[in-house]
């Protein structure tokens, strides 16, 4: 942790925008993520969520306002020191990783920076942890198979696996349950269920459009409506009916369940 163990945020967002060719992809957003605290992301599509992720893994500077990333503000950073300390879990990097690697190896090169190439003075050390993360993903009996012929449920699995792999500090899940059937998302949310509880586990960020993709053990919401923020704040608090159907711009209903789960319906047309 270093000089950064004082710094209790994460992640601030200063009066952010992004414009693109003249439209605000986000539109002077404030957001502060705390070290310990899980956020969830939610919003319709386009609405700007993936935009604020990008910030947030250094690989976009905002156009105006200032983004601080675990203590260091981007523009002002060398964000190649910055990003080994960054996991980030999505469908872009699943297309950029070699196919013919194995589930293990390709958690393993994480470690070393890389998206591709295999050496052998891997160490013990990493071998292990490589392991168990993917055993604490549900993918023991994976470890041989060829990263291009897992079925979505297990590359988003062992993204997340391999994303955990250079002890983050912050980590980063850009729609980890998109794609998947019902078993397979049930299965993924109970265990990122597990590792949002799990103390140990670093900050994290999750984009998603369903409130039913979000895990017991997620601490905070930002709503987000064509760039601009609805909402942020504890879920408790800010996941209600009023705040879901304002951000999607239809009536719903948002309800918890005994099990720590949300689900949202919109009322029925008359």
């Amino acid at each position: 942790m270093g000089d950064n163990a004082l710094m209790s945020d994460v992640l601030e967002l200063e009066d952010v925008s992004v414009v693109r060719e003249g439209r605000a992809l986000v539109d002077q957003v404030d957001w502060s993520v705390k070290e310990g605290e899980r956020w969830v992301i939610l919003g319709p599509n386009g609405a700007g969520k993936t935009t604020l992720l990008n910030i947030a893994s250094s690989y976009l500077f905002p156009t105006k306002g200032t983004a601080t990333i675990l203590g260091s503000t981007l523009g002002k950073v060398d964000v190649f020191e910055l990003r080994p300390r960054i996991g980030i879990a999505g469908i872009a990097m699943a297309d950029k990783l070699p196919k013919r690697q194995t589930v293990l190896q390709t958690v393993l090169t994480a470690a070393y920076g890389m998206t591709a190439g295999w050496h052998e003075e891997y160490e013990d050390v990493d071998e292990q942890r490589a392991r168990a993360f993917l055993d604490r993903l549900g993918m023991t009996e994976y470890l041989d198979r060829k990263f291009g012929t897992l079925s979505e449920g297990e590359r988003k699995r062992t993204l997340i696996a391999r994303a955990l792999m250079t002890d983050p500090e912050l980590l980063l899940l850009d729609e980890p349950a998109a794609g998947l059937d019902l078993g397979g998302r049930e299965d993924l949310v109970r265990r990122l269920g597990r590792l949002a509880r799990d103390p140990l586990a670093p900050s994290m960020v999750m984009v998603t459009h369903h409130v039913e993709e979000i895990a017991p053990g997620f601490t905070h919401v930002l709503m987000i409506r064509q760039g601009k923020v609805v909402t942020a704040g504890p879920i408790d608090l800010e996941l209600t009916s009023r705040n879901l159907s304002v951000c999607f711009g239809l009536p719903l209903v948002v309800e918890r369940t005994d099990h720590d789960r949300w689900t949202a319906q919109g009322l029925p047309l008359r």
